[in-house]
């Protein structure tokens, strides 16, 4: 996998977690990132951006206020920072490379998913 994930698991509601993608390739320093997410039965949906030189980001209307999404070109690093989660926070959570955004975000390249548990 050229992007892999970390940080995800169970949390009660309320609590925080913090995931990190580290990409392989250092040329992932220069492209726009983000962070998407699946829950059973619905559709991947995009849950925050952030561009090459960290300097914009956006949000889900669902995660603003709470998340936060930031990188470390430096690393190859980009992190999603989660506070006060609720149980519709649940799902897998993918980073995502590449691409632009424009309304929305249409990345080219998925990390292979990391699952983020929130009981209630």
């Amino acid at each position: 996998q050229v992007q892999q994930e970390s940080g995800g698991g169970l949390v009660q509601a309320g609590g925080s977690l913090k995931l990190t993608c580290t990409a392989s390739r250092s040329a992932f320093s220069d492209l726009n990132r983000g962070w998407f997410r699946q829950a059973p039965g619905k559709e991947r949906e995009f849950v925050a951006f952030i561009n090459s030189n960290g300097r914009n980001t956006y949000y889900a209307d669902s995660v603003k206020g709470r998340f936060t999404i930031s990188r470390d070109n430096a690393k190859n690093t980009v992190y999603l920072e989660m506070d006060n989660l609720n149980p519709e926070d649940t799902a897998t959570y993918y980073c995502a490379a590449g691409g632009v955004y424009s309304q929305t975000y249409s990345p080219l390249y998925w990390g292979q998913g990391t699952q983020v548990t929130v009981s209630a």
